[in-house]
């Protein structure tokens, strides 16, 4: 099934490499990281997840600034090896603490014993982190997580806050506490990806929530755990809006178009008080996943115009308001704006100041053709794209309410609002 398992750094050096079958040419690793870093297809700029060369099936996935790939001779569903990608991913990460070039180097030994119990001759065995620990006997090498580099927006769980330690996300589950004692502990994040377009007037068209509610546990002896959500907690089309302000507390009913949960959760009183009991297993798992797709509040409000300002002149106005609340603070907010091919130079007035609820920035920029502009600008420039990341605030409201009153270790639950498509037609 699986010919070949490598991972590669942004370099192309081989960190971590597995011939399981033989039957892959030698030189694999050159040839594919050479396409994906010269790819050249009119239709992408990228290299896709999968290809093909010479008969030869790559699939890979990029985590952490890594490349983690295998190599296929037959025809095997991309799917599935995208998703075996993706869990080796984070056991890695789970047994690590930190997943970077770093922390592979120093702990090779570690990572190839993990290979050998997740595949064993190209066929995937389990990427349970809870079910490897039983075979799994090297202890990891930490690696000081306060000292690497950020890597972007996701850098941000990488940096303590004032409601959650610095190494909340890079310890360990099997690495032992100073002292031989193990910190009872477990992290709960609520991600949101939103994915809204607003027209040329600043009217929302299209908008939806893909969110995860994400655990990480350091917990000994199996114990259950309840997750209490909203009360007014919804699940169905009802075809209204998310902030109607229903209800008593005036926050909202959060209403879902559908959600699905980790195989550990049991439902029976989730229909009477909204509550999922859980014995989480070992490592970083999503609890449940959730779907919104009605109306609610985006946090920003964008708004573009572009004028032609002389024969080969043009002007454009970026407006971009923070509708959340101002001790909220967002931040690796990128503005992308494609101009027309024939632009020769452009020139930027950004308005200054900190992104806090409730602030508006401006950006004007003069253009200069190479050419007069013979049809609409509108046409040949933009939209305008937007990514952020808005630590301790979630749009759709949903809340975790408490948690086990029998059991009290340590928790910290974290926040956290992403763009996915963030798009302002011109």
């Amino acid at each position: 099934m699986i010919s070949q398992f490598f991972v590669l750094s942004q370099r192309g050096d081989h960190i971590v490499f597995r011939d399981y079958r033989g039957e892959v040419p030698k030189g694999s690793a050159e040839i594919f990281f050479r396409k994906v870093k010269f790819w050249n297809d009119d239709e992408a700029e990228e290299a896709p997840p999968v290809f093909n060369v010479d008969g030869v099936n790559y699939i890979h996935v990029k985590v952490a600034g890594l490349f983690f790939v295998v190599t296929t001779m037959v025809n095997v569903s991309p799917s599935l090896l995208l998703e075996l990608l993706q869990r080796i991913a984070r056991v890695t990460k789970d047994y690590l603490g930190v997943l970077n070039e770093d922390s592979l180097r120093k702990n090779f030994i570690l990572v190839y014993e993990l290979l050998d119990e997740v595949i064993d001759f190209g066929y995937p065995q389990t990427t349970s982190t809870e079910v490897l620990k039983s075979y799994i006997f090297n202890e990891p090498i930490m690696v000081d997580a306060g000292r690497l580099p950020p890597l972007g927006p996701a850098a941000m769980f990488m940096q303590g806050t004032k409601r959650m330690p610095g190494t909340a996300v890079t310890k360990s589950v099997v690495a032992t506490e100073p002292g031989g004692k193990k910190r009872e502990e477990i992290f709960v994040d609520i991600i949101e990806r939103i994915s809204v377009t607003f027209s040329s007037s600043g009217y929302i068209l299209t908008s939806e929530i893909d969110g995860t509610i994400q655990m990480k546990s350091y917990l000994t002896g199996n114990p259950e755990i309840r997750l209490a959500l909203n009360e007014d907690l919804s699940i169905g089309r009802t075809g209204s809006s998310t902030y109607d302000y229903r209800s008593s507390s005036g926050g909202g009913a959060v209403i879902l178009d559908d959600c699905n949960f980790h195989e550990s959760v049991h439902l029976d009183s989730f229909d009477i008080d909204r509550t999922l009991h859980l014995i989480p297993p070992d490592g970083e798992f999503a609890v449940m996943n959730y779907r919104i797709t009605q109306e609610f509040k985006p946090p920003f409000r964008v708004t573009a115009l572009i004028e032609e300002a002389g024969p080969a002149r043009a002007e454009v106005l970026l407006k971009i308001r923070a509708d959340f609340s101002a001790n909220v603070t967002a931040n690796t907010i990128v503005v992308q704006m494609p101009v027309p091919s024939y632009t020769m130079r452009a020139s930027f007035e950004l308005e200054a100041g900190a992104i806090v609820g409730g602030s508006e920035h401006t950006l004007r920029a003069k253009l200069t053709f190479s050419q007069e502009s013979h049809g609409n600008l509108t046409k040949e420039a933009g939209p305008v794209n937007m990514n952020f990341t808005i630590p301790m605030y979630n749009t759709s409201k949903l809340q975790i309410a408490k948690k086990s009153k029998t059991y009290n270790p340590y928790r910290w639950v974290r926040y956290v609002t992403q763009a996915n498509s963030y798009v302002a037609r011109l």
